[in-house]
């Protein structure tokens, strides 16, 4: 049960996590076509039309992936300026990967992300069963590293996907725990 609010599912220092909407779908639409944006995120940039976008939005509004939850980040001021997800949920093995990108740049090294993902990850922890929470950030994508060890994840190794060199990063429930306390 959700004691935040309706569309509230946890708060950092200084962001909300929210619910998806509709609404969000012109700044996902922009920051999704971002070229820069994608680089970061090791995808191509979206080439689809925007009322394709909104569709396809609107299907995983109506639908969603139980292996999968996206969020709206929100800063004090209940401003969208990014999402951040958990995906490829496997309660079976007790873990799931994190994503997270801060769409606008006026946010960008300033804390938002780091305390929207300490955020995400207790959220987790807390409503499902999990062990381990991990994330892969590309090798030369040193201000993420800092981001996620701000936040509490460990370097655990170098991964290559696609072409590309990860750095797959971690963090454990019994460690939340203990940050928590």
């Amino acid at each position: 049960m959700n004691t935040l609010g309706d569309d509230v599912a946890a708060r950092g220092r200084r962001v909300i996590l929210r619910r998806k909407r509709l609404s969000d779908a012109k700044d996902d639409y922009e920051w999704r076509s971002d070229e820069e944006l994608a680089r970061y995120d090791a995808v191509p940039a979206l080439r689809i039309s925007f009322s394709d976008f909104v569709a396809s939005l609107l299907t995983q509004l109506r639908y969603p992936d139980p292996a999968r939850r996206s969020y709206a980040i929100e800063d004090e001021g209940g401003r969208h300026i990014g999402n951040a997800m958990y995906y490829n949920l496997r309660e079976a093995t007790g873990e799931a990967e994190l994503g997270i990108t801060i769409g606008d740049r006026r946010y960008w090294d300033q804390g938002y992300g780091s305390d929207a993902v300490q955020a995400l990850v207790k959220l987790v922890f807390r409503e499902k069963a999990l062990r381990r929470v991990f994330l892969h950030t590309l090798d030369w994508n040193v201000r993420a590293q800092r981001c996620f060890q701000k936040a509490g994840f460990m370097p655990r190794g170098l991964v290559r996907r696609d072409g590309r060199n990860f750095l797959l990063m971690e963090t454990l429930q019994r460690l939340e725990r203990a940050a928590s306390r």
